[in-house]
């Protein structure tokens, strides 16, 4: 399982961007999503999008927020 406060916490309150997909904004916030009885993935949240990924790192798209 990835461990999503190692790999994305020293992105929160910077002007750093993360280093995976797309991602021109600032990180305010991540966590896990589900299917309803799995997890099946994780999301970063910016101020404008959700970005969603697969547990294989897999970019799925982003939603604006």
């Amino acid at each position: 399982m990835i461990n999503l406060h190692e790999k994305f916490n020293h992105y929160l309150h910077t002007d750093r961007t993360p280093d995976c997909g797309n991602i021109n904004e600032a990180l305010i916030g991540y966590g896990w999503r589900d299917d309803g009885s799995n997890i099946v993935g994780y999301y970063l949240l910016t101020k404008e999008h959700k970005h969603n990924y697969t547990l294989n790192h897999e970019y799925l798209g982003k939603e604006s927020t």
